[in-house]
């Protein structure tokens, strides 16, 4: 699939009406998405053929643009549950087949690597100091390939030199 069309795709999904300030809800681009995606397939075989976990999907769109790039399976995973309900709207228009699955990330019970790639959009830890950390630690637990990971500018810092 080409960059273009991806992000295309990733354009006419469905986004929150009402986010949520205290789980720092906010949609994930189709331009930045598409390029994480295509970037994490094209130049490193992240995703095609992979099982590929969206940690924190909200609307799914991460997710969405993994299963667009032939992941293998695609499991996507939000602590609320109207979150979930509109990805698996956008999923389902799409006519993909993923897994949607409601817990919060820090209360999996996933034992060593499960998953080959993890994309994630987290919390910036503006509401709550270090969030978007517990999610970098949660994803390097069962991420047996790569991890890519959205942060916000005032966190960069502390995340680059983050080690799980």
């Amino acid at each position: 699939m080409k960059l273009k069309e991806l992000e295309g795709h990733l354009g006419s999904l469905d986004q929150f009406s009402n986010p949520k300030i205290e789980l720092e809800q906010y949609p994930t681009g189709p331009h930045i998405a598409s390029r994480m995606l295509f970037l994490a397939e094209n130049s490193y075989d992240d995703v095609s053929n992979k099982v590929v976990a969206d940690f924190g999907c909200g609307c799914g769109t991460l997710g969405i643009a993994a299963a667009l790039l032939s992941a293998e399976h695609v499991l996507s995973i939000d602590v609320d549950p109207e979150s979930l309900e509109i990805a698996s709207l956008n999923a389902e228009e799409l006519e993909l087949d993923m897994d949607f699955i409601q817990s919060n990330i820090m209360d999996l019970k996933w034992r060593g690597p499960i998953v080959d790639t993890v994309v994630m959009n987290p919390p910036f830890g503006t509401r709550k100091k270090g969030a978007d950390l517990e999610f970098l630690s949660a994803a390097m637990k069962v991420a047996s390939q790569a991890v890519y990971s959205l942060h916000k500018t005032s966190t960069r810092d502390r995340c680059r030199y983050y080690r799980g």
